[in-house]
């Protein structure tokens, strides 16, 4: 069980050491969230179209352990971009991972840059 979330850990801008090409933008939905592999993580892309930001993040949800975060809604608390678990309902910050309901661990967040119109996720190693 653990095995699994050990897998993932928050990169920050300056941590970066691989740009990983995910897909070209046409590939994402508008305001919503997609998956995308990289080694043997599943990763939670979104673009966030009314914020105009992209965001990353782990896709598995730290609660039932399953790979579906991608799949949940995205819109914001007060300013602040989340996404809610399609599960549970819980929800989690884009920016930095943080359980905004405060009963479960952090999900692990990853830089996104956008270049020739294709989306590049950071990756520590």
């Amino acid at each position: 069980m653990e095995a699994i979330l050990e897998k993932y850990k928050t990169v920050q801008q300056k941590e970066v050491k691989v740009w990983f090409k995910a897909a070209s933008v046409e590939k994402f939905p508008k305001d919503g969230g997609a998956c995308v592999k990289y080694k043997d993580r599943q990763i939670a892309v979104f673009n966030f179209e009314r914020k105009k930001k992209w965001y990353a993040c782990q896709n598995v949800c730290p609660h039932k352990l399953e790979m579906v975060i991608s799949r949940g809604m995205i819109g914001d608390e007060k300013g602040l971009p989340k996404v809610a678990c399609p599960m549970h309902k819980k929800t989690f910050s884009l920016e930095t991972g943080e359980n905004l309901n405060g009963d479960l661990h952090a999900i692990a967040t990853y830089p996104v840059k956008i270049e020739d119109n294709f989306v590049y996720i950071g990756f520590s190693e």
